[in-house]
């Protein structure tokens, strides 16, 4: 089986699992990876459900301009943008996922251009400490403006998750699993601040 081949059934892999929770219904939600050499990566196509994706259902895309390397094939996912400007502004980043976790989809809407978490020590899987801070975007319905966004606020030390303002979280790593165990950090963070604040137990 050729590098190709393995990587799009570890995508298809990671989206089952990310629709089963619930994450990634209808057709939300899109997953890549990095491909060898570094310039191009595959991501999920456009308008796919999920939870039932093949090896047919993912497309090489060049990370310099989101272009597909094949434009006779299917279409690349509508935020290959922001996949690509995450793996243009992290060398180390090897795979994105973007999914519409409920808990982190709904504190997107909160108001303000960061959320904010401490005192959980969940946060250690996004590789801080007793606190982190992620980025809140607001959801341009041109794709490429939150691309340009997210290249213009995140820097070297960034948390590796930003959200989009109403359209879920995106995570990145080294790996697809990384990446995934990311985006499972954030929604862990986003559904722990909801009990906090709505629990008849103060937090101590």
């Amino acid at each position: 089986m050729t590098v190709f081949a393995d990587l799009g059934l570890d995508l298809a892999a990671a989206a089952a699992r990310l629709y089963a929770k619930g994450w990634m219904e209808g057709t939300a939600g899109n997953l890549s990876v990095r491909l060898p050499g570094g310039d191009t990566a595959l991501i999920t196509a456009r308008g796919r459900g999920k939870g039932e994706l093949t090896t047919d259902d993912v497309v090489e895309v060049r990370i310099a301009d989101s272009a597909p390397v094949d434009p006779d094939g299917p279409r690349p996912s509508a935020e290959t943008s922001i996949h690509t400007a995450l793996y243009r502004l992290f060398p180390d980043c090897g795979a994105v996922v973007h999914a519409h976790p409920p808990y982190a989809t709904v504190l997107s809407l909160r108001g303000g251009d960061r959320a904010r978490f401490s005192g959980l020590e969940i946060i250690k899987g996004l590789g801080a400490t007793d606190q982190v801070s992620i980025p809140v975007l607001p959801n341009w319905p041109d794709v490429p403006r939150i691309a340009a966004d997210a290249t213009r606020l995140l820097g070297p030390h960034a948390p590796p998750a930003l959200l989009i303002a109403g359209h879920g979280a995106t995570t990145w790593a080294p790996t697809l699993a990384a990446a995934r165990h990311r985006m499972e950090c954030v929604e862990s963070l986003a559904r722990l601040t909801h009990l906090l604040t709505t629990s008849p137990w103060s937090a101590p």
